[in-house]
């Protein structure tokens, strides 16, 4: 191609000028975006967040800054966090815009320019060669074997060949995949050869702005737990604020005093009041996303932690996610039927009789491979240069090259030798049945060479025929490939190699309950092939061309049958996901290319591979998996199942301890006692629940058989009536005591600062008896007990610290308002509370069924 590039001389600089003026910049259209206060009054807005805000303005007003500051910092806390996912959802279109607009190297009034990739105009002449980044879509007038890696739009590992159309513009478009096409789509790799390009679309019309299209028009779903905190938080203030508001009334009414009613109503709004449940979600999520990234899992969403954990079905890529996205020879098969596997290990080594095959497959490469196929032949090379490089090393060089026709699916090398008088070496590879035609193969011995070839595709392979051939030095080359007399060698077959994490991976998920489905952009037998090797189900393969026929009922159907899906396109891989979703299920869904990213960004987890996987990926994920192993969606799931389940038990004995603080505020509003609790005891023992539920739960261990449960039902609430019946009856029991005990010494002439006293250490030692109670779901007292937990034990300590100054210390007392209690009392109340304890765990075995739903 010359500077005219054969003729071809492009737009003029007015035309590309008036027509980028008309159609825009070859980017993907920004959306509008929220300013920053529109962003901090929408949330503002969210219940939780003014509840947070309201409870920290009743502390300062009550004058505990303490606790004002805690709750208002969190609140604080909650707006950054907000405003920056805010920002963070754009960033997957701004991946897609940088993807779309690299350099481009066009033809512009007959002469070769490189320009901006946004600059490129529909009807640009643009040159395409090996190593580059297609900057828009577009037809080929011109190709010299040109192969494009088209798998961040089909998720195809293998490159396609390409065509040019000689006759002009084709009259159809095609979408990407398959060989032999004359389109190019923007955002693919050009891996070998080179050609010219003229561009049809350009940014939001191209194909990746299909998806972007896609991607912009899917609204993240807001988090299930976050939904149900906030019914539950707002269920509990109502009713907490509604029983305040009428013991207050009532304790005016009866006893005419409506100061003191103020201050009654005050103390048990209180102690109704939840502040706990976003407290606690924020801090289970937060400190649960530090668990993860030390096992190398980065979660982008909080929020989307335990919701793995409650995952029915995922959804995986094969390319780059259960495989490794990089080609090897797995088989080697010679004319006689002899076979060997390989995988390339150190200690894999080639038999004597494969290394001709192995060399001239070789020798058939580029000495500098781009092609993922050739680098696998290199990397076989390398592995035993000795045996399989002896010309390279013994200074052979490449003579001529003829390339890939598309009438002839084989290409061949002519390589000089060392010695004077020695014949040229010939290797050629390339389609099995090209190279049977090169070898002159027929009848038997043809078939023989298809019907293996075969075998090798039903094993999810890609087959190359290898020969060679030689040729006089002192003769001119012929013409053409075809008239070299070849000898064939024998067959390669090439592979995807699966992940070695992900057969464990696989069973693991089965044994939790959670179905493993493949969704994949490569050839059926590839793909089947390849479940087979991770352990999923592989009874039943759904072409992306019969699933086109389905209506979303039928899909549906036979959504609960399949396992492996072939051949999908971007938008398919999104109708499988919402129709997974419109089932019922709560679906996570792997990826890391931009074809992947519509349905990460649909599904309940969206999974991204961070090493391998595109930028658009990643920020449509939720979850990013930085080492790309797919064990490690494993250890988050297995992650994900303990969040949860702490949760549930954080959230269990934030409802049993209010009952008990709740029932001494009101107990006096109710039998003429003096008032047991004022502000300042339920701020000291809300210092005690708040780390209690959110570090000292969180910190548990999971359960033992958190993965061989099946998953949580999709509709179970985060409080079920059987967890809520258990925290009732757990805040009664304690309630009954320490209520019980203050009653009676009350009717025994105790003054108010007894009657204080007992009933604030009586909560205390009630407090940690249900710590211990709920700890664990499935074990017993003994198994708690010996369980360490530094948090807790911290928090212990603390607690008894200050307990004992407010009995020792009289000023400390005074402040209080308690007196000191005599041994006699401490007797009875440890009594109670120990009575307690027991009966609690004698309970739980009526219950432990239900606690796990």
């Amino acid at each position: 191609m010359g500077s005219e590039v054969d003729g071809w001389t492009g737009l003029t600089s007015a035309e590309a000028a008036a027509r980028l003026a008309a159609d825009g910049p070859n980017e993907l259209p920004r959306a509008g975006q929220r300013s920053f206060f529109d962003i901090v009054r929408d949330v503002l807005k969210e219940p939780m967040l003014l509840l947070l805000l309201g409870a920290g303005a009743v502390y300062l007003a009550l004058g505990d800054r303490t606790e004002a500051i805690i709750l208002l910092a969190f609140a604080c806390l909650s707006i950054v966090i907000t405003i920056v996912q805010e920002a963070r959802t754009e960033h997957a279109l701004e991946a897609l815009r940088d993807l779309t607009s690299p350099r481009a190297l066009v033809v512009r009034d007959g002469a070769r320019i490189r320009i901006a990739g946004r600059d490129v105009v529909c009807g640009d002449l643009v040159v395409l060669s090996e190593g580059d980044r297609v900057p828009a879509d577009g037809w080929l007038c011109a190709a010299d074997n040109l192969h494009a890696d088209e798998s961040l739009l089909t998720g195809e590992s293998i490159p396609v060949r390409k065509t040019a159309s000689l006759s002009g513009p084709p009259e159809q478009t095609a979408r990407p995949g398959g060989d032999d096409l004359p389109f190019v789509y923007s955002g693919s790799l050009i891996v070998r050869g080179s050609g010219l390009c003229i561009v049809a679309a350009t940014g939001a019309a191209s194909e990746i702005g299909r998806i972007g299209g896609l991607l912009s028009g899917l609204e993240t779903e807001a988090p299930r737990l976050a939904r149900e905190t906030r019914r539950l938080v707002l269920w509990a203030a109502t009713l907490g604020m509604s029983v305040s508001v009428l013991a207050a009334v009532l304790y005016g009414l009866f006893r005419g005093d409506w100061l003191q009613a103020a201050l009654a109503g005050i103390a048990l709004g209180m102690s109704m009041l939840p502040e706990e449940f976003p407290v606690v979600l924020a801090v289970f999520l937060a400190m649960g996303a530090m668990r993860m990234s030390r096992v190398r899992v980065l979660a982008r969403r909080a929020a989307a932690i335990e919701t793995l954990g409650a995952a029915t079905v995922l959804c995986t890529d094969k390319t780059g996610t259960l495989t490794e996205n990089s080609m090897r020879i797995a088989q080697l098969r010679l004319p006689d039927g002899a076979v060997t596997d390989h995988r390339g290990g150190d200690g894999d080594r080639l038999g004597a009789e494969f290394t001709l095959l192995a060399e001239y497959g070789i020798l058939a490469s580029a000495p500098q491979p781009v092609d993922p196929m050739e680098i696998a032949f290199h990397a076989l090379g390398e592995a035993e240069p000795a045996a399989l490089m002896p010309r390279q090393q013994s200074g052979w060089r490449l003579l001529h090259h003829y390339p890939l026709d598309p009438a002839l699916l084989a290409m061949s090398h002519v390589w000089q030798g060392g010695a004077e008088g020695e014949p040229h070496v010939v290797a050629s590879k390339g389609a099995p049945e090209a190279i049977a035609d090169l070898c002159r193969l027929e009848g038997a011995a043809r078939q023989r060479v298809l019907n293996a070839a075969s075998d090798m595709a039903a094993q999810g392979l890609r087959v190359l025929g290898v020969a060679d051939a030689r040729w006089a030095e002192d003769a001119a080359l012929p013409p053409s490939q075809r008239d070299f007399s070849f000898t064939f060698r024998g067959l390669v077959g090439l592979a995807d190699p699966l992940r070695s994490s992900v057969p464990d991976a696989v069973q693991q998920c089965r044994s939790a309950g959670i179905r493993v489905v493949m969704v994949t952009g490569d050839y059926p037998q590839t793909a089947l092939a390849i479940a087979r090797q991770a352990g999923i189900d592989a009874s039943v393969v759904l072409s992306g061309d019969e699933l086109a026929q389905l209506d979303d009922a039928t899909l549906a159907a036979r959504l609960r049958d399949v396992c492996v899906f072939a051949r999908i396109m971007p938008e398919q891989k999104l109708r499988i996901v919402n129709a997974l979703k419109a089932d019922g299920e709560i679906v996570a869904m792997t990826g890391d290319g931009v074809n992947d990213a519509p349905s990460l960004k649909a599904a309940h987890i969206g999974v991204a591979m961070g090493g391998r996987g595109t930028d658009v990926a990643r920020e449509a994920a939720a979850i990013v998996l930085l080492d790309d192993d797919f064990g490690s969606i494993v250890k988050a799931v297995r992650l994900g199942r303990r969040i949860y389940d702490n949760l549930r038990k954080a959230m269990g004995f934030i409802l049993a301890v209010h009952i008990p603080i709740a029932g001494l505020a009101l107990l006096p509003l109710l039998t003429g006692m003096p008032i047991l609790l004022g502000p300042l005891h339920i701020a000291f023992l809300e210092m005690i629940i708040d780390p209690v539920c959110s570090l000292a739960f969180e910190a548990e261990r999971e359960e033992r058989d958190v993965m061989r449960r099946p998953p949580r039902g999709p509709d179970a609430p985060i409080v079920s009536r059987n967890l809520a019946g258990w925290s009732f009856v757990q805040g009664l029991l304690v309630m009954a005591g320490t209520g019980g005990f203050t009653f009676w010494s009350w009717q025994q002439g105790h003054d108010a600062a007894e009657l204080r006293a007992i009933a604030f250490v009586g909560l205390i030692l009630g407090v940690f008896m249900l710590i211990l109670v709920n700890r664990r779901f499935g074990s017993s007292l003994g198994s708690a007990l010996g369980r360490r937990n530094t948090s807790l034990f911290l928090v212990a300590f603390v607690v008894a610290a200050v307990l004992a100054l407010v009995q020792a210390v009289p000023a400390v007392a005074r402040v209080f308002k308690l007196s000191a209690l005599d041994s006699g009392h401490w007797l009875m109340l440890g009594l109670f509370a120990g009575a307690t304890l027991i009966a609690l765990e004698a309970m739980k075995r009526f219950f432990r069924k239900g606690l796990f739903a």
